[in-house]
């Protein structure tokens, strides 16, 4: 099983990851509504939409919401709380059936997950293939050089009762994280691996998947990207007319 399917769905998931919550996924709807210029009736796509934590802020600003992910917890969490957006269990290597929609987004590294960089490409094709021309796609991923060079190697957190022993290391350019978990004597495994992908090569990814990159920003506020200060590289595109 990848190791995605075997983390995203654990409680342990939603708790290492609380503090991205609603309230964090606020400004970046706001940020994206801003700069696309989209409202009420647009279609959005939210890609790896996790528990609908942005979905909720599309959908109160009035935009139609179709949300997919691979991992059927998630969905049924976001169903549960979002439940005016449509939600799918889908991988999103897959072109959708449903659509065309005005925006897709893709918020907090969610590709570099695959063993091949070519199922990354194959997303970016989906994503194309799922826009109406002029649409635009944002995509959100840490900044791979300012990560590389920052790396904390290991790091012990307590949340609410729950231990958590974190070790990260750098392998052929592919960030791994292997969490510990203790929880009332029990103890558990998981495993992250996040292909750290860089900025240029994010813009040639989307020119081949037919894709004009606009510009590179360094998160929900749209300033420019610097590869050695900005924490994310944040690429808005659109596909052509």
């Amino acid at each position: 099983m990848p190791w995605y399917e075997n983390w995203f769905g654990t409680p342990y998931y939603k708790l290492l990851y609380r503090h991205r919550d609603e309230s964090d996924a606020r400004p970046w709807v706001q940020s994206i509504l801003s700069e696309t210029g989209l409202g009420k009736g647009a279609r959005v796509l939210d890609l790896a939409c996790g528990r609908g934590r942005h979905a909720r802020w599309f959908s109160q600003a009035g935009l139609c919401v179709t949300g997919v992910d691979i991992s059927e917890e998630s969905i049924k969490e976001a169903r549960a709380a979002v439940p005016e957006a449509d939600f799918l269990v889908h991988d999103i290597r897959v072109p959708l059936r449903t659509g065309p929609f005005d925006l897709a987004v893709c918020l907090f590294t969610s590709i570099g997950y695959f063993d091949r960089p070519s199922d990354d490409q194959r997303v970016l094709e989906s994503v194309t293939s799922a826009l109406v021309p002029g649409g635009w796609f944002v995509l959100d991923l840490m900044n791979a050089e300012r990560v590389s060079g920052k790396l904390v190697p290991s790091e012990q957190l307590e949340i609410e009762g729950v231990r958590f022993h974190v070790a990260r290391r750098l392998e052929d350019g592919v960030v791994v994280k292997r969490i510990q978990v203790s929880d009332v004597g029990e103890e558990h495994l998981f495993e992250e691996r996040v292909r750290a992908i860089a900025p240029e090569e994010v813009r040639a990814m989307m020119e081949r998947a037919g894709l004009q990159v606009m510009r590179q920003t360094d998160g929900p506020e749209p300033l420019p990207f610097d590869a050695d200060r900005s924490e994310r590289c944040v690429t808005w595109a659109r596909k052509p007319v």
